[in-house]
């Protein structure tokens, strides 16, 4: 058998590895950020954030429930640049805590809400007839109601824990995901390159998990980014309303809560943590906008100008 090198045009160039994809991943990343302002802000904001969730409570020389009371309610300085609050605790350190809180129950309700309505719209969009009316019928009921208002009755029924918050705050997006997919999956179930996999033989399943889904993830990511914001606002939303979590935990909204009884002589005590919230929220939904318009036919022309 002749080989490869001899005749290189009669083989298709091997696939790119995983580091070369990572690499073109990052670059094209790198291009949309440095055309769309609006992107690079909210990267910018969510590789803060996430930086800060991951490492930054480790490096804070201060306990985040000791207290101090020499330094109590002292404003920002260099040893506190957010002050302290009403028994002496650092709240810098105790921001970046929640921080910690706010993105480790944010990551389980996406993923809750992604793994109960996905399956659930890609399912019922395959199989169609009475299940199908039956989930969407479902689905229908569900956004009848407020998010924070499911969330509020569930916790209150239940009890705040975090695998609780996670199904409380996901309740409410299940009906997005099973939207979307079942959407998508309606739009690309008939094309060609379906039908050409039904007929080398591929199951039904098969062909639901290896052709169609791979072509509809882009639109659930983009709701995955908004997710990501409305859990981190109902978690804290929650926590200010005395229904999340408690202590050892630290959450935004507790420290809002606490701060509010001393807004005119501490300012700083709901001023920060307020910021931090809006900050990472806003981040969440500058980066999901973005990618929203760019997988948008009308406007990917407009950001990207030369195709790149």
């Amino acid at each position: 058998m002749e080989s490869q090198a001899a005749y290189p045009h009669a083989y298709p160039p091997p696939a790119p590895g995983p580091g070369l994809r990572l690499w073109r991943a990052f670059r094209r990343a790198a291009r949309a950020t440095r055309n769309d302002p609006r992107t690079a802000v909210g990267v910018t904001l969510l590789f803060l954030y996430i930086l800060i969730a991951l490492v930054g409570p480790s490096f804070s020389p201060y306990d985040t429930t000791s207290p101090n009371l020499k330094v109590r309610m002292q404003g920002p300085s260099w040893d506190h640049p957010f002050g302290t609050d009403r028994i002496g605790r650092d709240v810098a350190t105790r921001v970046m805590a929640g921080s910690s809180v706010s993105l480790h129950v944010a990551t389980g309700a996406v993923m809750v809400a992604l793994l109960l309505g996905a399956p659930l719209g890609a399912l019922s969009s395959y199989a169609g007839g009475t299940f199908d009316a039956l989930v969407q019928r479902v689905m229908e009921g569900i956004m009848a109601f407020p998010s924070l208002v499911l969330a509020l009755a569930l916790v209150a029924l239940a009890g705040a824990s975090v695998p609780m918050l996670w199904f409380a705050i996901a309740f409410s997006s299940v009906p997005r995901y099973a939207r979307i997919v079942r959407s998508g999956v309606l739009t690309h179930k008939e094309r060609e390159y379906v039908e050409a996999a039904r007929a080398m033989g591929q199951r039904p399943m098969g062909v639901l998990m290896k052709q169609i889904l791979p072509n509809i993830m882009a639109p659930v990511a983009v709701q995955i980014t908004l997710d990501f914001a409305r859990a981190i606002g109902v978690e804290a939303a929650l926590s200010y309303l005395g229904l999340g979590l408690s202590v050892p935990y630290i959450s935004w909204g507790v420290m809002v809560r606490e701060a509010q009884d001393f807004l005119e002589v501490a300012p700083w005590l709901a001023v920060f943590p307020g910021l931090a919230l809006a900050g990472v929220i806003l981040g969440f939904t500058l980066v999901g906008d973005s990618l929203r318009d760019r997988m948008d036919p009308r406007t990917r022309l407009a950001l990207n100008p030369r195709g790149q």
